[in-house]
């Protein structure tokens, strides 16, 4: 669709082209079409805007990332579709391989995010590996890489479900997401949640690890002591309240 940047949905109009572009392109499930609504909902909530309360969540998330011994990208249809070059920088700045976890099974769909990301330059994909599963999960997203997520002490999650969510903690990992609804299961049991529009925060994440490398362990070790997730999702709610 040619969208004109005049037009005051602009941006909103152009992601759910990208969404829609996904699906056609076999990367994104068709039910990650309500996924991505849902959310959409909760960005009108919070004004369309990075608050005050996503930029400390994304500068918790980058010290976390930068501290990890072994992080993991965790990525989906929806993810790979909307920011797949933001993803691949991500993956170089923290040196921290790719992995694509789906929850409806598609051993071609899987290959199809894998190939989108090559094509915007990763060099470090891991897929699913049947012969692996991680405990506490029925569905297909209990499948995992051994070099990948399950070998890993932080998973970054962004666009995530809240089943996965749960069982990555019980397996004793840290887990970063991205979400727009500080209400949902995700945000609710993540480590640090980015409640914020994923297009807007993962630029934003790649800059602040930039920002961050800079800091001695001590001073990234600082940003954590004072952060609080619980914290960070109440003044969420609390901004969605007063509009």
């Amino acid at each position: 669709m040619n969208i004109p940047k005049s037009h005051p949905r602009y941006g909103s109009l152009r992601t759910r082209d990208l969404i829609v572009e996904g699906v056609k392109g076999g990367i994104t499930s068709i039910h990650g079409l309500i996924a991505h609504g849902r959310g959409e909902a909760f960005d009108y909530l919070i004004g369309e805007k990075t608050n005050d309360f996503a930029k400390k969540a994304i500068e918790a998330a980058a010290a976390t990332l930068l501290i990890a011994q072994h992080p993991v990208i965790s990525v989906n249809g929806n993810t790979a579709a909307l920011v797949p070059k933001e993803l691949v920088e991500l993956s170089e700045l923290i040196d921290a391989p790719l992995e694509v976890n789906i929850f409806h099974i598609s051993g071609q769909r899987e290959l199809k995010i894998k190939n989108c990301l090559k094509k915007h330059g990763a060099k470090n994909i891991l897929l699913p590996d049947k012969k692996y599963k991680m405990r506490f999960l029925d569905s297909n997203r209990k499948y995992a890489n051994p070099g990948g997520i399950l070998k890993a002490d932080v998973v970054f999650v962004p666009l995530e479900d809240g089943d996965r969510t749960e069982a990555l903690i019980k397996n004793n990992k840290k887990v970063i997401t991205i979400d727009l609804n500080p209400l949902s299961r995700t945000a609710q049991k993540a480590t640090i949640t980015i409640v914020d529009n994923i297009i807007r925060a993962m630029p934003l994440l790649n800059k602040t690890i930039m920002q961050c490398k800079k800091y001695d362990k001590i001073r990234l070790k600082q940003i954590l002591n004072n952060y609080n997730n619980k914290r960070i999702l109440n003044d969420a709610i609390k901004t969605i309240r007063k509009l």
